[in-house]
């Protein structure tokens, strides 16, 4: 029987004990506050958006240097037959393309996996391809599987300010100005690896009817697992938990994302990761 290791990038949202508990290898990405840089692994709750909101610049992320990479990856193959790696989509980050390059470096076994998603998206496909691991299913198994998860997803965020996307050059300085002054909130939809608007509109009273629609959408669907994740107070998650609880049988995780996507989402914003049976 095969041992396989199972490995990840903190751009994931996932609770320590589930990362302990599967043997989950996490490699951190960094990001660069004023000219400090810290990895993503070190920053706790709230911490780093105090440090943002004390920036006079947007923080700078960076993905994991390749040379990480290949030594996570042949220290792992000391102990293991077999490597996956799963990593966030190619168009949020070259992390994914870090893995492959230090793959080719280190003497190890080793297949990379790009989830299309991030945040507790990324975490549906790391936890059940570790949890088969740990019964110490065969790779194709494992591989079939990620990909039955990965199909079976959907990601939604909602932003409430768009200046660290403006800053981060992802939309104009005219739009991102006159969305401030008219108090937009925008709703958008990861497909295909990009984020597309699906709803906007003034005032939080933009995220409560899409809310409602998201609800009149899962009523009749069979769902397996809701995570929820947000970025500053967790007040409209834990309103959106007791709302979407009745439509899964698992307890909906309710999670604060970390700094790396706090980074380009802002103060505020939050994300529902949904999983179809």
């Amino acid at each position: 029987m095969a041992k396989i290791k199972i490995v990840t990038d903190s751009s994931i949202t996932i609770e320590p004990e589930v990362v302990k508990d599967l043997d989950i290898t996490i490699v951190p990405l960094s990001v660069m506050v004023d000219g400090v840089v810290y990895s993503d692994s070190d920053l706790k709750e709230g911490e780093f958006l105090r440090l943002m909101k004390e920036s006079k610049n947007l923080p700078k992320t960076s993905q994991p240097p390749v040379g990480v990479f290949a030594e996570v990856f042949e220290t792992l193959a000391e102990t293991a037959d077999h490597i996956i790696a799963i990593h966030m989509s190619h168009a949020l980050s070259g992390t994914i393309e870090a893995a492959r390059q230090g793959a080719t470096l280190a003497n190890a076994d080793v297949t990379i996996i790009d989830s299309s998603f991030t945040d507790q998206a990324l975490k549906f496909q790391v936890v059940e391809a570790a949890k088969l691991a740990k019964d110490g299913a065969e790779l194709d198994e494992i591989l079939q599987r990620i990909e039955e998860v990965k199909e079976k997803s959907e990601l939604y965020i909602g932003v409430s300010t768009l200046e660290n996307l403006v800053k981060g050059g992802r939309i104009g300085r005219v739009t991102g100005l006159i969305s401030s002054l008219l108090n937009i909130r925008v709703v958008m939809q990861m497909k295909n690896h990009q984020l597309q608007t699906i709803v906007k509109g003034r005032g939080d009273k933009t995220f409560k009817k899409w809310l409602n629609e998201l609800e009149d959408k899962l009523t009749n669907v069979d769902i397996e697992e809701i995570g929820i994740s947000y970025a500053g107070t967790p007040a409209y998650a834990t309103e959106m938990k007791e709302r979407l609880q009745k439509f899964v049988e698992k307890s909906i995780s309710v999670l604060e994302t970390g700094s790396i996507i706090q980074t380009h989402t802002g103060e505020n914003a939050w994300a529902i990761l949904i999983r179809y049976r």
